[in-house]
């Protein structure tokens, strides 16, 4: 069978009784087996926990009941989220062999609309990396161009979805994390405003920046994903019941779009800015009002991220002790079994971060920099609620560059600048979509498109019309 290319085609597909929900979901499961060893986007595929999935939309779809947007749609997992029973190793040996022994959040509200669970996909270590190539499980491959990463943390997911291996795919977005990977993938990558989505069942970075994302081949295939996931959760505190857009508020017609200078200064590949450029006009055609607006503060975001962000992974890391969850060396004493223990476990990503952050949590330096950083971020939180009095979205490019070289970016401060557009959006809390804008050097690229806290929806309906304008 020819596979479908979006969820809705897949969704009809199955209405129509040209596959079953079983053909459909074994189609994938060899496809994934075939390709990737060679693309290395999937950690475990859970085929069992699928087919069971299938035979149970089969049975629906016999009884003449009516099938739901995801019913019977393989989605791909990021594996740092708990899927009972099945292996969660956030690509890192310390957890190898850790079982998750309950579903997360997302992962039950998946089940629930009936989507198909395929597989856990490839990631940088504890999700700490833009490339993919920090996992304890080998380097994620591009399907584009096997020579180049596919982005990351999340680059399993977009790889997964970039390569027909599911229809859809969940990652976490900490600092950029799903859009970047989507921009370098050729997909479509959304990360949700912070407290849109329940982290409960996420294996935890850098816990107020962390948010679970959508990956799909469209936008719309991204936000069925997305509405399926959402929502208040009595698990997760940070969490609101609904998006705070409602459609009747604002006329496309009259969008107000904000381009702040900063995201298209020295640094970026001239193409990616001539192409972005060039997408951010399309909107005229609409009647869009494009303004040239101002962020200074976004020349401190990614210093501000790096202090933050290393503060709460040295944090929620410090629970990988040997004691509860998985591996476990034995040492002479206590403090020798934790030093054994994380030393073999952990790899150089998360070894420098949490080093980086205990050390701006220590006494003496926690002023100088974890209190600094912190009132840095309510000055740029504070920059972009005053920058959407006067517009509707902000448009930048979602990466300065196209997918690089595997092993290209040796200096780990050369890859953390892969994140200097999309860490913004992250330390805001705001909602913030990726959607392919070209290509330079036959190589995708994104247009990343940013809205209020809480106007989740209303940045999927401009993702859409610029979609629907670029078709």
């Amino acid at each position: 069978m020819e596979y479908p290319k979006t969820i809705e085609s897949a969704h009809q597909g199955l209405i129509r009784k040209e596959f079953s929900a079983k053909e459909l979901t074994e189609f994938y499961l060899q496809k994934i087996k075939k390709e990737n060893k060679e693309i290395n986007d999937f950690l475990e595929i859970t085929d069992k926990l699928a087919l069971v999935q299938a035979q149970a939309i089969d049975d629906k779809i016999g009884r003449g009941e009516k099938v739901e947007g995801l019913e019977g749609i393989p989605i791909a997992i990021k594996d740092n989220i708990l899927v009972e029973d099945y292996t969660v190793t956030a690509g890192s040996k310390i957890l190898e062999k850790y079982k998750a022994p309950y579903d997360a959040t997302v992962i039950k509200k998946l089940k629930a609309a009936g989507a198909i669970i395929i597989g856990k996909t490839n990631l940088d270590e504890f999700a700490m990396g833009s490339s993919t190539e920090n996992s304890a499980f080998g380097v994620v491959k591009n399907p584009l161009d096997k020579t180049r990463v596919p982005g990351g943390s999340s680059g399993g997911s977009a790889a997964a979805v970039a390569a027909n291996h599911c229809l859809g795919a969940l990652g976490s977005d900490t600092g950029g994390s799903v859009r970047q990977p989507a921009s370098f993938c050729g997909v479509v990558g959304f990360k949700p405003s912070y407290g849109m989505v329940s982290r409960y069942g996420l294996i935890a970075m850098a816990s107020s920046l962390d948010q679970i994302g959508t990956f799909g081949k469209t936008v719309e295939d991204a936000k069925l994903i997305f509405d399926a996931i959402k929502g208040r959760d009595g698990r997760d505190s940070t969490t609101i019941q609904d998006t705070r857009y409602k459609k009747q508020e604002t006329g496309h017609k009259n969008l107000r779009i904000g381009v702040p200078k900063e995201y298209f200064a020295e640094g970026i590949n001239p193409e990616v800015k001539e192409k972005i450029e060039k997408a951010i006009r399309s909107f005229e055609a609409i009647g869009a009002e494009i303004k040239e607006i101002s962020l200074p503060y976004t020349d401190y975001a990614l210093a501000v991220y790096y202090i933050i962000m290393p503060a709460e992974v040295s944090a929620n890391l410090a629970r990988y002790d040997s004691i509860k969850y998985g591996l476990r060396k034995e040492g002479k004493n206590l403090l020798d079994q934790y030093l054994e223990t994380r030393a073999e476990g952990l790899g150089d990503e998360p070894t420098r971060r949490i080093m980086l952050g205990t050390y701006v949590l220590s006494a003496g330096y926690r002023d100088a920099y974890y209190k600094k950083a912190q009132k840095v971020r309510a000055l740029i939180k504070k920059e972009f609620e005053e920058a959407f009095e006067e517009i509707d979205v902000i448009m930048t490019p979602t990466a300065p560059t196209p997918a690089f070289k595997i092993g290209e970016k040796k200096d780990p401060l050369s890859m953390y600048l892969s994140d200097i557009y999309t860490t913004p959006a992250s330390i805001a809390g705001l909602p913030a979509i990726s959607v392919p804008a070209g290509e330079v050097g036959n190589l995708p690229i994104g247009l990343q498109i940013i809205g209020q806290q809480f106007y989740d929806d209303f940045v999927f309906d401009v993702a859409q019309i610029f979609w629907q304008l670029s078709k």
